[in-house]
């Protein structure tokens, strides 16, 4: 059942994604912020109380609901498995995006590029060069894929109904809207404060990622340059500990990075002028746009062993 769950909600979206669920999400951020200002004085005990507040009650919904249809029909519960997931993945965002990306550089226009990625990104790029927007946008499409695809795949398939995946979403957006202050920038009280009190849900969200992202990586390795996967997750992830996303994402970029054979990571043009340092991911060439539809690629193919996988574990589950 989860299997033709999966299969339904990947093939709604990529039909049609529609405006409502962007307007869910919205929703759910004015909630975060209404709660971080009713409840942020700067301690994490605060935090946690507010993440409960956020994260309980739609988590608890959701089951419930799917637990009251699948009672009367195992193929009403089915449906509502659909819908949910359906709501809460992304893969559309990433492939339509990079797909964008892409479409600009075959026609040599890089303001349009550039363009692209920054309504994606939701940040003006105009700083950037041809390999720089085709660099970032590997990087945030590995990323995506893993918070929105991958993840809420693993915790749909490990926790009753639609639990999983509602809890693993709601945990992300929270930590996304309740993150850390900049690296590298002097932290004001006001920015302590918010540190403290985001603290709660950022490391639950590290204990739900432990698994699913290792999981990610090891798919991205078995289904591209396996050795220099392996090796620059193992030697390089942990570098991007300081970065955002912690090293839960370095995990997801030096294994994707060295899966493409490309270098990402590095220096990153800023309007100010002087560029952002970060730790180089993955053995190989500097990105180019060339490279962008084989990280699609990528992507899908590790979708596809997944979905393997979870209908061997479904057909083994079958047997007497």
């Amino acid at each position: 059942m989860n299997l033709l769950a999966i299969l339904a909600a990947l093939g709604l979206e990529q039909w049609h994604a529609p405006a409502w669920r962007v307007s869910i999400e919205r929703a759910f951020v004015r909630q975060a912020r209404a709660l971080e200002r009713k409840f942020n004085g700067g301690t994490a005990g605060q935090g946690a109380i507010a993440a409960g507040i956020a994260v309980v009650p739609v988590t608890a919904a959701a089951t419930a609901i799917w637990w009251a249809l699948d009672a009367v029909n195992p193929f009403a519960g089915l449906a509502f498995n659909a819908l949910v997931l359906y709501v809460l993945m992304g893969f559309r965002r990433f492939s339509h995006a990079v797909s964008a990306i892409v479409a600009a550089f075959k026609e040599g226009d890089l303001v349009a590029a550039r363009r692209a990625l920054g309504s994606w990104r939701g940040r003006v790029s105009s700083e950037l060069g041809s390999g720089d927007v085709a660099r970032i946008a590997i990087e945030r499409g590995l990323v995506e894929a893993y918070r929105q695809v991958f993840a809420v795949l693993f915790w749909f398939v490990v926790l009753p109904g639609p639990a999983g995946a509602v809890l693993y979403r709601a945990v992300a957006r929270l930590a996304q809207e309740w993150s850390e202050a900049p690296r590298g920038e002097d932290l004001t009280p006001l920015d302590r404060e918010r540190e403290a009190f985001g603290m709660p849900v950022r490391r639950l969200l590290a204990l739900l990622d432990w698994i699913p992202v290792r999981l990610t990586a090891i798919a991205f390795a078995a289904v591209g340059d396996f050795e220099d996967a392996v090796a620059s997750w193992r030697t390089q992830a942990a570098g991007w500990a300081r970065e955002e996303g912690g090293k839960a994402m370095g995990i997801v970029l030096a294994s994707g990075a060295g899966a493409l054979g490309v270098v990402l990571g590095g220096p990153l043009p800023s309007p100010a002028g002087a560029p952002d340092w970060r730790p180089e991911l993955g053995t190989g060439d500097p990105v180019e746009p060339e490279v962008l539809p084989s990280a699609v690629g990528l992507v899908w193919r590790a979708l596809v062993l997944w979905l393997v996988v979870i209908l061997l574990v479904t057909l083994a589950n079958l047997l007497p």
